[in-house]
């Protein structure tokens, strides 16, 4: 059985545009993630054809296979990725990943009190 974590990266075909049952194929990710995938990030944006029909481009295919990654294999969640992708994990203020954890340490302290009554 192979590792999610080691498996190889799958290649992308040499085209310029994918249907999204090839990209679906390829990313071994179902339509109905892809299109969700969509909606959730902007930077997923295929072509449309006059029918209707999405056309996605070989970096739209490569980032949905970076969304899988960091979802499926690394755990993160939606938001977790946008900010991963946006640059945003990355906080400049040398203060932001204390002031974060201060809030979420007198979260657990107020739950504690709580279940503790």
């Amino acid at each position: 059985m192979i590792n999610k974590e080691t498996a190889p990266a799958p290649d992308i075909p040499d085209k310029l545009y994918f249907k999204i049952g090839e990209v679906s194929d390829i990313t071994d990710v179902p339509a109905y993630v892809l299109r969700f995938w969509e909606s959730e990030f902007k930077r997923i944006s295929p072509k449309r054809t006059s029918s209707g029909q999405r056309l996605y481009r070989r970096i739209d295919v490569e980032l949905i296979l970076k969304i899988k990654d960091l979802l499926y294999n690394k755990k993160f969640t939606i938001q977790g990725a946008k900010r991963h992708l946006g640059g945003k994990h990355d906080d400049p203020r040398p203060d932001a990943a204390g002031s974060i954890l201060d809030e979420i340490r007198v979260e657990l302290q107020q739950i504690k009190i709580l279940l503790d009554s």
